[in-house]
């Protein structure tokens, strides 16, 4: 293979066998449990990197069942959001993500900079309660409950806090170990079609573990639980700050 071929290939690792395909990327029936809660202030700006900032501490705990999504297939996801804002735009920082699938954990951190590791996150439908677990190994790390679609919450609601951007933190080393990319990424969910949304009581509960510190952020006081489901695409992202770039 020529070096012109190797550039006109590459895409993706492997370069013969690209872990994830060239996007977009379309999720249909995307269904979320989110509960919102209250955390240490301190804790908070120990993990929240410049220039973001936030206004009050809260966390939105997140778990996401991904059913028919293109090129990555069927997996469920779990893991921690901070409202926060860059200058007077609001969004959400992605802090932390478990899931369970090797193509879209590839995919996401090399293409987005979203800060995947492998666990086994699953959310169902237990009688009366949607249930969200999150297993890291053989340790149960993080449990989320809320009473099935006991209120609908309003379209304009979802279709606002779905508009909003999320903001990441990507990563990439040098050979020699330094950082090669290091940058904040901007990115939205696109197309959105919402097919529903609801709350009611919810409660969570996390438990400290090394490898997986969501326990770190602790729960104070749960402000609210949403369950929607919609289809959307994931859009790419834009660089908002070059770290490396001073």
């Amino acid at each position: 293979m020529s070096p012109d071929d190797v550039r006109r290939r590459a895409f993706a690792m492997p370069l013969t066998s690209p872990a994830y395909p060239v996007g977009p990327y379309r999720f249909v029936n995307r269904e979320f449990m989110i509960i919102t809660y209250r955390t240490d202030p301190v804790a908070l700006r120990r993990v929240v990197p410049g220039p973001l900032e936030f206004d009050e501490p809260l966390v939105k705990y997140e778990f996401i069942r991904m059913p028919d999504s293109t090129g990555f297939g069927d997996y469920t996801e779990s893991g921690q959001v901070i409202p926060v804002r860059l200058g007077d735009q609001r969004g959400g920082y992605v802090h932390a993500m478990f899931l369970d699938d090797e193509s879209p954990i590839a995919g996401g951190r090399e293409l987005w900079g979203f800060p995947k590791k492998l666990a086994k996150p699953v959310l169902r439908v237990e009688q009366d309660t949607l249930v969200g677990t999150l297993d890291y190994g053989s340790q149960r790390i993080a449990t989320a409950t809320m009473g099935y679609k006991h209120r609908p919450v309003p379209e304009h609601a979802l279709a606002a806090s779905m508009a909003e951007p999320g903001f990441l933190l990507k990563i990439i080393p040098h050979v020699d170990g330094s950082p090669r990319v290091l940058e904040l990424v901007r990115y939205y969910m696109q197309d959105v079609v919402l097919k529903g949304g609801w709350t009611g009581p919810g409660a969570l509960q996390l438990a400290p573990h090394a490898m997986a510190p969501v326990a770190e952020l602790p729960v104070l006081e749960v402000v609210s639980a949403t369950h929607l489901v919609a289809d959307l695409t994931l859009g790419l992202g834009e660089v908002v700050h070059d770290y490396l770039a001073g």
